[in-house]
């Protein structure tokens, strides 16, 4: 049969104190698949806290984050400087005529 002529067959000893209904019962196919749903419902309603962290949305949300670390800021001017800046920039983009003077 199974190769142990003569001898019992091999079973845990139960721990003093221990009642008989805590012993370790063969798991039935039902129980395994019902816990497999409980598992893919559990992941099912997690999907969108789960793909917030580590999906492609969460990547790019990293990257910005480092990118906008390595930026500085700028010393704030008054709206006087701002104006005088925007002038001078304005005036340096204006085309120039260079006049010569041709008179005898």
């Amino acid at each position: 049969m199974d190769g142990t002529v003569g001898m019992p067959p091999f079973r845990l000893g139960r721990p003093s104190g221990l009642a008989p209904s805590l012993e370790s019962v063969a798991v039935s196919w039902l129980f395994v698949a019902l816990l497999a749903c409980a598992v893919a419902v559990l992941v099912g309603a997690e999907w969108p806290r789960i793909s917030a962290r580590i999906g492609v949305d969460a990547r790019r949300r990293r990257e910005r984050a480092r990118r906008k670390a390595n930026f500085r800021l700028l010393p704030p001017r008054t709206e006087s400087e701002e104006f005088a800046a925007s002038v001078e920039r304005d005036l340096r983009s204006l085309p120039t005529i260079e006049e010569h003077e041709n008179r005898p």
